[in-house]
């Protein structure tokens, strides 16, 4: 773990700067922010128009001197004055007159595997921003495991698949730590991508961007699944005219173009598989692997896995905030670590 349980009880805030959305848990309050990373910015005056779900549905519907910018981009904090003014205006000023008045205010928050020590400080600078005295780092894939529910300090294998929007990471723990992991970056966005380019190319179609989930296309109850529709309309902009046309596409064909991102995943996951004891790996035959994140929720991915892996597949009850929701249960002191009894001399 990046920090001892010891030093995550004394924060009294933490936070998930996640490159889809923003989380943020208060000790004793719970979960008070869940936000997609968005602000709209007016570009002549540099006003704040919107954060959160607002700017969110501005995206692509603004005039030409407004702004929809994304200050985190896969898990990194790229633009800290910004990422601080969407924080300050998700939290209101309530929270954060509240806040204020911890003497000394400590944050947790979670970074991603193997954080570069630049992305590490952009978060620690945006929280230091925020008011912060001191900045706790938390591996998102030990936080991820802990709000899941799993066994992280005991001596046994637990597999966590943290499904993000810009990558995927993979990694076994045991006792407390990480004994393999890989970070791929391929997640929700390199899907909607594979999507977008598909009904391009082969349909001469343009999707609006609110239209381009994969949910609330052609993918509907069994996803990747073949028992799915044979066929689905979709509605868009025509490349060479311009104007709105409706076409029927083949979701055998969608879910063949969907694939191809998602092989870079599972070459992920046989990499930590070989790459991790023995011992571990029989562990794995029974327990699994665990999918948390937004990505997670991709319909049929799931069973994907199953088939390519061979072992059990689950996926968290609220996958989305798993990793807040671990750095909560630390904050708040739910978690005690493995105590060890040596023999007597």
């Amino acid at each position: 773990m990046t920090v001892s349980l010891e030093q995550l009880r004394r924060c009294h805030v933490a936070v998930d700067l996640g490159a889809a959305r923003t989380r943020v848990y208060v000790k004793g309050a719970g979960l008070v922010v869940d936000q997609p990373s968005a602000a709209a910015v007016n570009t002549r005056t540099g006003a704040l128009i919107a954060v959160g779900e607002f700017a969110e549905q501005m995206t692509g519907r603004t005039p030409s001197y407004i702004r929809v910018v994304r200050p985190v981009s896969g898990g990194t904090v790229v633009d800290i004055d910004m990422a601080q003014r969407m924080l300050r205006h998700l939290l209101g000023d309530k929270m954060r007159r509240a806040l204020r008045r911890k003497p000394r205010l400590r944050a947790a928050a979670c970074t991603p595997h193997e954080a570069d020590p630049l992305a590490q400080r952009a978060t620690i600078e945006t929280l230091v921003g925020l008011g912060a005295r001191r900045v706790e780092l938390v591996d998102t894939l030990i936080a991820a495991a802990v709000g899941c529910g799993l066994p992280v300090e005991r001596p046994e294998a637990s597999m966590i698949m943290v499904c993000g929007a810009a990558a995927t990471q993979v990694a076994v723990l045991s006792l407390g730590s990480i004994v393999t992991a890989e970070r791929i970056p391929v997640g929700g966005e390199a899907v909607d991508r594979a999507i977008v380019q598909h009904l391009r190319h082969e349909h001469e179609l343009l999707l609006p961007s609110q239209s381009v989930r994969p949910l609330q296309i052609a993918l509907s109850d069994n996803g990747l699944t073949p028992q799915g529709p044979v066929t689905t309309e979709i509605h868009g902009r025509d490349v060479a005219t311009g104007l709105a046309r409706s076409v029927r596409v083949d979701t055998a064909a969608m879910r063949d173009a969907i694939h191809t991102p998602l092989l870079a995943v599972l070459d992920g996951i046989g990499k930590v598989l070989r790459e991790c004891p023995p011992d571990l790996v029989a562990d794995l035959a029974d327990r699994g692997i665990m999918m948390v994140g937004g990505s997670a929720l991709l319909p049929g991915l799931d069973q994907m896995l199953r088939d390519a892996t061979g072992v059990p597949v689950h996926i968290a009850e609220r996958p989305d905030v798993c990793a807040v929701q671990g750095l909560g249960a630390m904050l708040e002191g739910r978690i005690a670590p493995l105590v060890l009894n040596p023999l007597a001399a």
